[in-house]
């Protein structure tokens, strides 16, 4: 039987979808594992996909070990126009509630 995608799954889902493909999971990092609802699966081993006999064991992570990122989500920074070309064309100095002519 092939292991199933549980990156990016909730802790009850994953434990579900291994269920229902009879795989055991463990949380080498949870001890409170059967406790742990809505914490999202970020690696697990056997990669999925990978064929396994049934009730085999799957390990599944919910934290990034020591040096494998976990930084959060970061917004892409927009890079700025470069210096140099056109350029808006600023207003006449002066006073902006001044009017201009003679009535």
């Amino acid at each position: 039987m092939r292991v199933p995608r549980l990156v990016g799954l909730m802790a009850v889902d994953a434990r579900e979808t291994a269920q229902a493909r009879g795989l055991f999971l463990n949380a080498p990092d949870r001890p409170d594992f059967a406790l742990t609802v809505v914490d999202y699966v970020v690696r697990q081993f056997p990669q999925p996909g990978a064929e396994v006999p049934r009730d085999s064991m799957v390990y599944v992570w919910f934290d990034f070990g020591e040096g494998e990122g976990g930084g959060g989500v970061r917004e892409p920074r927009i890079p700025r126009p470069p210096h140099g070309g056109l350029q808006r064309e600023l207003d006449r100095p002066g006073d902006a509630f001044e009017v201009s002519g003679s009535l």
